[in-house]
């Protein structure tokens, strides 16, 4: 079953997003479910989910969803802005709204390079600490 495309390719928000992504060492993009997904191994962050049972309600449209360490995720989920993402909540992500927060660019990449550390090969993390 191929899925529509949920994002607009004129998207700032996912332009800037793409551009943090994709400067991580071996990091792609890929269309998965309809939601751009960067990866090298594995999925270390996507654009656009729901919220956990919602019930298809697309107020996670623009989000950036992540998987902090355990730890982080907890004190993470102290904050408002921070949600449990339907599907992938369960196996430890987050979202970010971005339509409803506006985090600075330091904060995201932040976010982008825990979720890198937890999910890519350690031969890629050990480039990014060079």
């Amino acid at each position: 079953m191929t899925h529509p495309q949920m994002f607009d390719d004129d998207d700032a928000l996912l332009a800037g997003l793409r551009n943090l992504a994709l400067s991580f060492p071996g990091a792609q993009e890929k269309v998965s479910h309809g939601r751009p997904v960067w990866f090298t191994r594995k999925t270390f962050a996507s654009y656009g989910g729901h919220v956990k049972g919602s019930h298809g309600d697309t107020s996670l449209s623009r989000a950036l969803l992540f998987k902090p360490d355990a730890d982080h995720r907890d004190l993470l989920l102290r904050d408002e802005r921070f949600v449990v993402p339907a599907y992938d909540g369960p196996y430890g992500w987050l979202a970010l709204a971005l339509d409803t927060w506006e985090p600075s660019a330091e904060e995201v990449r932040d976010l982008l390079e825990e979720s890198f550390r937890m999910t890519a090969p350690p031969a890629l993390v050990r480039e990014l600490e060079a």
